[in-house]
């Protein structure tokens, strides 16, 4: 599948080698990196090259990272704060700040590399094709305006709709995810946070998207709040048939939503699966790791388990791989000889050069 090579001014060269039932896979969005250099690379079979060019140094926010989405389905991408995952799904909206750039790479949606969109034309992508609900609802609406405002002005650009239709159908979303539609005339700042995430929801969902990102959607949330929250999500994909990719560093969270899981670590892919195949056989010593932080209230009584050390720098990344330093089964080579993602049964991807000694200490 996936095939690295160095060449000999040591930049990273990589070839993805996709089979054809890969490739007419039926899926939606397809996001892949062609060169890494020593920036900030995302890749998503969907995030590409995006790296942060700041005053101290290069940031390789997201490097080298594959991955797709399928029709209909709902990919979680999980991994720690700082992994790179809003980067992803920035890179993907075309929405990364200075001084970040995209700086290789190919998002595809439906075929069409949207980073060859010119900014004004892809205006017409964003909350019709691709739509996001926002980390901290707070900071994404404009406390100047009501969020009936807010809701209707993405149905004013993208649909064939007067504004009085678009309050009425703003008036509409807000009910469906559980909110009295008098709130259009609300303001965010005198909205609960629960009510304001439920309001962002619905000015995702304003113009009938093809693809929702949701960035962490709970943050700042009681967990009462945020399990309401996530069956909302989870009831609305389901009813509209979305495609969703799902961003959380809660892998509890993608247990219950998502159909496939992508586990990021300091920028990379570290693993890739099913979400059934990820819980019942991790073969990334970070994966083991995530899913032994977390309590099973189903399962038998067990300590729960910290992961040692900090991540790492990511304005030098080491050679190697990235979690050697916290890993447990980590040997030489893993600080000088990066692993490479490799399919280690159907459809099961992991870089670790001792995938199979976590299968022995299970």
């Amino acid at each position: 599948m996936l095939e690295q090579r160095k060449t000999k001014d040591s930049r990273t060269v990589i070839l993805n080698v996709f089979l054809d039932d890969i490739l007419h896979h039926n899926s939606l969005l397809f996001f892949y990196p062609i060169i890494s250099n020593a920036l900030l690379n995302i890749i998503l079979s969907i995030a590409r090259e995006t790296y942060f060019f700041t005053p101290f140094g290069t940031v390789n926010a997201v490097d080298n990272v594959t991955f797709d989405v399928k029709k209909g389905q709902t990919l979680g991408l999980v991994g720690e704060s700082g992994c790179g995952k809003t980067t992803i799904a920035y890179s993907i909206m075309r929405l990364i700040p200075s001084p970040g750039k995209i700086v290789d790479g190919e998002i595809l949606l439906n075929g069409e590399n949207i980073l060859k969109i010119d900014e004004k034309d892809f205006r017409k992508y964003r909350w019709k094709e691709l739509s996001m609900i926002f980390q901290g609802a707070m900071a994404a609406f404009n406390p100047l305006y009501t969020i009936g405002n807010q809701i209707s002005e993405a149905m004013l650009y993208h649909l064939d709709i007067n504004k009085k239709d678009a309050m009425k159908r703003s008036e509409e979303l807000l009910e469906s995810v559980g909110m009295e539609k008098d709130r259009v005339n609300n303001y965010p700042w005198e909205l609960s946070g629960g009510m304001r995430q439920r309001a962002m929801i619905a000015m995702a969902l304003a113009a009938n998207p093809t693809i929702l990102i949701a960035d962490e959607p709970t943050t700042a949330l009681d967990v009462i709040v945020s399990k309401q929250i996530m069956d909302l999500i989870k009831s609305i994909r389901e009813k509209l048939n979305l495609t969703m990719l799902l961003i959380t560093h809660d892998i509890s969270v993608v247990a219950q939503t998502c159909d496939e899981v992508a586990v990021m670590y300091a920028g990379k892919i570290v693993e890739k699966a099913s979400t059934s195949k990820i819980f019942k056989n991790s073969y990334h010593p970070y994966t083991t790791a995530l899913i032994e932080a977390f309590p099973n209230i189903k399962g038998p009584n067990r300590d729960l388990k910290g992961i040692p050390g900090n991540p790492i720098d990511l304005m030098d990344p080491p050679d190697g791989c990235r979690f050697a330093e916290r890993c447990s089964l980590a040997k030489e080579n893993c600080f000088h000889d990066e692993p490479i993602l490799t399919m280690v049964e159907d459809q099961h991807f992991v870089a670790c050069h001792y995938w199979k000694e976590v299968t022995r200490r299970r």
